[in-house]
């Protein structure tokens, strides 16, 4: 699959027409009471899903050929494992009312739905306790190596809320008994707690995926600049083994560029000096790509960037008096690539990128740090997605317990 290669950004508003339709014509048939229609509301929204879920994973497709670094791709991938799931309880159910017709009403379908997060949850518990402990051990060797910090302790807090979570909902969803208010009144908050839950979960995993598709690809071999991100020196201002990686995996692609299309490109250095560096890290990067052969003629330094984000802003300030309308890549660390894909896009640069080989304690706490970033540069979304789904399981929770 290509990234970048589409002009048009996907959208879903036929989706949701679908799902606003979909509802009111399965909740007439479950009002009407007739229990012919059981089969008949079961298949309507076996059907829904089926094609929200197409529907899902070609706005994905299209979205990665649009711009993979963008927030969608984690929330196209998360909201697609959702509705897979809750595609095949309905099939199971589906299955269930063609065995035994008789056992089965249109609240059935309610329960269904309503249940789908909560056990989507329970059954997952096994490979969420797997991949918090796997975060969790990769934080602490991540503290060994590299100290304590807020950043290196992310994913540590995040494996406990991942436990607690699953805990939590195993712990309110016992029997409960009392009135038929209470009893509604439980399983209202138990279903909403699981998929609210769920709805992280997905988007945790949606990041995971976003990270190592980023991390993975390799851009088509036509650039005409390679922007190569800093990221620290040695006190004797040479390169960090972090920061040669990411100078050979440029180098690398380079090279490979000039032996399929005989075709060069001008590396862009990127980075200021700090406090603590004798000269800046676009210098030597420099020193170190021409001791490797790189004339100097196709070398541009950008040393005024403190940060990725400048990184981006001031290497295409550099490409674009040179060459407006060039083909660009820049070269990171692996777990990098996602994260400075977003900071490209937001100062209107399109550019791909390529990853460098590190250690593999960094991978899962670049994971969090995206999934932090996805939940608080987007609050708006996030409340109107949590909003949604408080309206959306009220009314399901009333309409299961015939309060209409």
């Amino acid at each position: 699959m290509q990234f970048d290669t589409l002009s048009k950004k996907p959208k879903l508003y036929h989706l949701l027409v679908l799902a606003v339709l979909t509802a009111a014509v399965a909740a007439a048939l479950i009002l009407s009471k007739t229990e012919k229609h059981v089969f008949l509301v079961v298949s309507i929204l076996c059907g829904f899903f089926l094609l929200a879920f197409v529907l899902l994973v070609r706005a994905l497709v299209l979205q990665i050929r649009y711009n993979p670094y963008s927030y969608n791709t984690i929330f196209y991938t998360g909201f697609a494992m959702f509705d897979l799931f809750v595609l095949a309880a309905h099939l199971i159910l589906a299955w269930q009312v063609i065995t035994y017709p008789e056992a089965y009403t249109g609240w059935s379908c309610m329960t269904a739905l309503l249940g789908s997060a909560k056990n989507f949850a329970i059954l997952s518990l096994p490979f969420t306790l797997v991949f918090a402990c796997a975060l969790c051990t990769s934080n602490l060797v991540l503290i060994r190596k590299e100290g304590k910090s807020l950043v290196n302790i992310l994913g540590i807090i995040l494996s406990f809320f991942l436990v607690a979570g699953s805990l939590f909902l195993f712990w309110i969803d016992y029997y409960v008994m009392g009135s038929e208010l209470e009893v509604m009144i439980h399983d209202l908050w138990t279903n909403l707690y699981a998929a609210i839950y769920l709805y992280y979960v997905c988007m945790l995993f949606g990041t995971v995926f976003a990270d190592a598709l980023a991390a993975r690809y390799e851009p088509e071999y036509n650039k005409d600049f390679l922007i190569i991100l800093g990221c620290g020196l040695k006190p004797d201002g040479t390169p960090t083994p972090l920061l040669a990686g990411r100078i050979e995996r440029a180098l690398k692609f380079a090279r490979k560029q000039k032996q399929k299309t005989g075709k060069d490109l001008i590396f862009v250095t990127s980075g200021g000096q700090g406090s603590d560096e004798v000269i800046s890290e676009s210098a030597a990067m420099k020193r170190y790509l021409m001791e490797h052969g790189v004339p100097e003629e196709r070398i541009i330094e950008e040393d005024r960037s403190t940060d990725t984000f400048e990184n981006m802003k001031f290497s295409k300030e550099k490409i674009m008096e040179v060459d407006p309308e060039g083909k660009i890549a820049f070269s990171t660390t692996n777990y990098h690539v996602f994260r400075s894909g977003i900071f490209a896009r937001r100062v209107k640069m399109r550019a791909v990128g390529i990853g460098a080989e590190t250690k593999w304690y960094f991978w899962p706490n670049a994971a969090v740090r995206e999934f932090v970033g996805l939940m608080t540069e987007h609050r708006g979304k996030q409340l109107l997605i949590m909003g949604s789904l408080i309206v959306l399981y009220t009314v399901l929770t009333l309409l299961s317990y015939d309060v209409w």
